[in-house]
């Protein structure tokens, strides 16, 4: 039996500013990890907000505001482009 929480689905919301990260130029694509029930990114962060944690080989790692918690993203990205990439990202909001 799988672990509670870990799957590769996310909200409406969310998938809707997956959708808008994909076609971002330098975008290779977005990869949707575990969900953590019950975690926030904080009292001002509405469903389907966005913070990158830092970059890593090959792309951003991130996570999302779900309905239910936290959801991890990995955002595949073109060498070089992490820095408007995250800066794109931050004025989704």
């Amino acid at each position: 039996m799988p672990s509670r929480g870990r799957h590769q689905s996310t909200s409406k919301e969310c998938h809707r500013v997956i959708t808008k990260i994909e076609a971002m130029p330098g975008v290779i694509g977005v990869i949707i990890g575990r969900s953590y029930g019950g975690k926030s990114l904080g009292a001002e962060k509405t469903t389907g907000s966005i913070r990158i944690q830092r970059p890593v080989s090959g792309g951003l790692k991130a996570v999302t505001q779900t309905e239910k918690g936290l959801q991890e993203l990995f955002i595949r990205t073109e060498a070089g482009m992490e820095d408007e990439i995250t800066k794109a990202i931050t004025k989704l909001g």
